[in-house]
């Protein structure tokens, strides 16, 4: 590793005096005269680009021939291009027209600036003034935008990003594996997954990438890459505050200020923090939770040390501390156990009623409280050198997750699982050196090495344990030793564990002009995966006894258990690109790729047969991914978008979390169906109609299946039949809905005035829906969420600069629907429902200089 890096390095130094410098120099206004800054100036067919500062400034290293062609694109203003020859008189003196027709996406999922209609990937692009005004404060809230993502969030811990329905295992996380959907903010690699239920601050640009991105990213990615750019200090004083009150006791608060520290040092302070009130009722203690409480900040700083040194230090702290994420009863399902073992008549013989049939009602009489701590936050070094025709970036970070729970398990206000805490702390370190550029006039790239570090340990245990009615539910015999006083209560498991795991990965992906309109890129990729688990559970409490028949009794419901493993893997990935440009206005592509997601370990528990622990099962492979894409992007007039893109992904060893009925691995465990397929066809197109007018649509077809997977856990409501394990070979992937699309719009008046502020007043409307989609591992005809449609929309005054104030509604038909439905630990029969918000409205008011 050590020896390629130094030969990546030497190889881009002697590249850097190998190639002239020759910058092109100029100033970027509008059409009044008025400096114009952010604005990306790009040359031609190379990998060149540069920003306009504060003042309209830029300096570009331009090719040593002539001709060439420079690209000059800003928000709000028509993309300008221009030839320069030898007699072009510089310093360029440019002047951007106000556009009425749609504006040129640039993105960097490339390493790269470009324009998002001319790179051969499926991406989606969401700008910071969309997520502000559509209410998309975090990624939960964006899935709305990109039909194609797919967030399920039982709690922060327990959340799957998925796109295109894979990514990560469906249910309750094992922290034993790795997402396969790459969550990148600034450059960072984000391991928790609990971090994408966090606020967003102060957010630029988001960018989803679909399909394996490996060649690109230094994390493996298998799925796809959600990369976030917050924005960047500015040498231009600027501040942004930001307030919004809500139904429900909402309010959001956001401020942002940014400006020069000394002539080289830039400065940005951002800020966020939310709260509501809750939206379950719990009439055991005559409280709402589910309550919101976010805060965070993050502090950048920006220091030009030369003309081709750029660092950026970046730190940022968030937390959440709301009484949720409780889920309410939704259901219940007939099991094939005996009848004293159904969930009403256990209920029934508890003397027990449910406080609602009705889970929208939304009503609970849960005895454990439900507490949520989470806690991240990090700090990163980021420095960008100019070298040669390209930039060398170093990106070195540091982050911290620090979890903090209490959930009820039974979902009741039962005494069965008294306690379910599973208090962790997290630490991970990464650094990533890549180098994106131009390597001669037909071939560019990105060449890089990646290396990550975990240590993910209890803090100090996670305890389980039983309340006075776990007899019940787990009576397995009509022996009246069940009955027992006091032998389950206050009996339960305290597990100690930790988990050290180490990625690193050589990257690149080239980009070969075989003509001007033909291009084929080739990418490869070498990782190294090594994780080593110490798990040890220990039982406490309950009734001492030394009956061998009680203690018999106790064991079936929580066992001491001790198992180290160690598991690591190294495989080569790559893929290749084919692109082909017949016109300006049409890029089509077709890429073949093949890509791993990491070896895993199980980390929360293993099943036991015949009282032993099956430690087979500690280990987890990695999967193998086969992904086949046919892509066209159109242009078909200068104010439209239209593109295509039909998949399809084969994975061997699909790795997927597995609910059994044992409380004792009350998380579920990992484990490998043999063989799955996704398959589906996106539409995404946009208009604008005028310059008052603009709307954008996108669908996804998305079919997913298992092939092959013989021995699955049976569903929940065949669980007490005569096998525990299933061939559900054909059955549907959970998490993926057939059909999912989005529709939006936003009108507005060419020019308007609000409280001396000049700006436009809009109307914005958001639709999003989707077909119906399994909740479970193996398909269960209880645990399917029906389909749903939600509306959004906003209505006010917006300006650059000055006072915004606008009104806001979100699901706005107050429709009824579920996020997700799981069952609860055990499989007794009665499952819960992760609730969507009902009806939300507020006001914003924004004010920017």
């Amino acid at each position: 590793m050590t020896k390629t890096l130094q030969f990546i390095i030497a190889f881009l130094l002697i590249g850097s005096f190998a190639f002239a410098q020759n910058d092109l120099k100029g100033t970027v206004k509008d059409n009044q005269g008025l400096p114009l800054p952010g604005a990306i100036i790009l040359i031609k067919g190379t990998s060149a680009t540069a920003a306009s500062d504060a003042d309209g400034n830029f300096s570009i290293e331009a090719p040593k021939d002539f001709p060439y062609y420079v690209q000059i694109t800003a928000t709000g203003f028509k993309t300008l291009e221009l030839q320069i020859t030898s007699e072009t008189a510089t310093p360029l003196n440019l002047s951007l027209a106000v556009d009425e027709l749609l504006d040129e996406v640039v993105v960097t999922s490339r390493r790269r600036k470009e324009v998002a209609q001319e790179i051969p990937i499926p991406i989606s692009v969401v700008g910071g003034s969309q997520v502000e005004n559509s209410g998309s404060f975090n990624v939960n809230r964006v899935k709305e935008l990109v039909p194609t993502v797919q967030l399920y969030s039982s709690n922060p811990r327990n959340t799957t990003l998925n796109i295109r329905g894979l990514g990560s295992t469906f249910g309750l996380t094992n922290d034993g594996i790795d997402p396969g959907v790459g969550f990148y903010v600034d450059g960072v690699y984000y391991a928790r997954p609990a971090a994408t239920t966090l606020d967003f601050i102060d957010i630029e640009q988001i960018e989803v990438s679909r399909g394996p991105q490996g060649t690109l990213f230094g994390k493996n990615t298998t799925a796809g890459a959600f990369n976030i750019t917050t924005r960047a200090p500015r040498f231009q004083p600027g501040a942004n505050f930001e307030v919004s009150y809500g139904n429900y006791g909402y309010i959001q608060a956001k401020a942002s200020v940014t400006g020069p520290l000394t002539k080289n040092l830039a400065a940005r302070v951002s800020f966020s923090g939310t709260q509501r009130d809750g939206l379950i009722y719990n009439v055991r203690s005559s409280k709402y939770i589910n309550d919101l409480n976010n805060i965070g900040g993050r502090v950048q700083l920006l220091y030009n040390l030369t003309d081709n040194i750029r660092l950026t230090l970046a730190g940022d702290a968030s937390r959440q501390k709301p009484e949720g994420y409780a889920q309410v009863i939704a259901g219940v399902a007939p099991t094939q156990r005996a009848a004293y073992r159904q969930f009403n008549q256990i209920i029934s013989d508890l003397n027990y009623t449910l406080p609602s049939q009705n889970a929208f009602d939304r009503k609970v009489d849960q005895d454990t409280p439900w507490r949520s701590g989470n806690e991240l936050g990090g700090l990163s070094l980021n420095a960008d050198i100019k070298l040669g025709k390209g930039t060398l970036t170093s990106t070195t970070a540091w982050r911290y997750w620090n979890w903090d729970p209490s959930n009820d398990r039974d979902f009741t206000g039962l005494p069965v699982l008294r306690l379910s805490q599973a208090t962790s702390k997290h630490q991970q370190w990464s650094q990533e050196i890549r180098y994106a550029g131009e390597f001669s006039s037909r071939l560019t790239g990105v060449i890089g090495v990646f290396a990550l570090g975990q240590n993910l340990k209890t803090d100090p245990v996670h305890i389980e344990e039983s309340g006075a009615a776990q007899w019940r539910f787990s009576q397995s015999s009509t022996s009246p030793l069940w009955q027992t006083p006091g032998l389950f209560d206050g009996y339960g498991i305290k597990s100690k564990s930790w988990l050290n795991s180490f990625s690193g990965a050589v990257f690149g992906q080239l980009d070969w002009a075989i003509t001007k309109n033909l291009h084929l890129l080739p990418g490869l990729r070498y990782n190294y995966d090594f994780k080593e688990v110490d798990f040890n559970r220990q039982t406490y409490g309950g009734l001492e006894t030394n009956d061998p028949a009680l203690i018999a009794l106790k064991r079936a419901v929580y066992t001491d258990q001790y198992y180290h493993a160690k598991a690591e893997n190294t495989n080569f990935s790559g893929q290749v690109t084919l692109a082909y440009k017949p016109i300006k206005q049409i890029n089509t592509f077709a890429t073949y790729s093949n890509s791993y997601k990491p070896v895993g370990v199980n980390l929360g528990g293993l099943p036991t047969a015949n009282g032993d622990v099956l430690t087979d099962l500690a280990k987890v492979k990695p999967e193998y991914v086969t992904h086949v894409e046919f892509g066209i992007k159109t242009n078909p007039t200068s104010n439209t978008t239209l593109n295509l893109i039909v998949f399809n992904t084969s994975i061997k060893d699909y790795q997927t979390q597995v609910q059994t009925a044992e409380v004792g691995v009350n998380r579920g465990y990992l484990s490998n169906a043999e063989k799955v397929r996704v398959q589906g066809i996106e539409l995404d197109g946009s208009i604008r109609v005028s310059r008052n007018l603009a709307i954008n649509a996108a669908v996804a077809y998305t079919d997913g299946k298992y092939v092959s997977f013989k021995n699955a856990p049976v569903p929940l409501e065949e669980t007490g039949g005569a096998s525990a394990f299933k061939d559900i070979s054909g059955g549907r992937l959970p998490g993926i809905s057939k059909w999912a699309g989005s529709i939006g719009g936003e009108a507005n008046t060419n020019e308007g005035k609000f409280l001396g502020s000049k700006g436009k007043f809009f109307l914005g409307v958001d639709s999003y829906f989707r077909s119906g989609f399994s909740s479970s591992p193996s398909p269960s005809k209880y645990l399917v969420v029906d389909g749903y449609s939600l509306f959004n929309a906003r209505l006010g005054f917006k300006a650059a600069n000055g006072v915004t104030l606008f009104v806001w509604g979100r699901n706005i038909l107050n429709k009824d629907y579920f996020e997700q439905l799981l069952p609860a630990a055990g499989n007794a029969g009665h499952y819960a429902g992760v609730i969507g918000d009902p009806r939300t409205y507020g006001v914003t008011l924004r004010y920017s200089l």
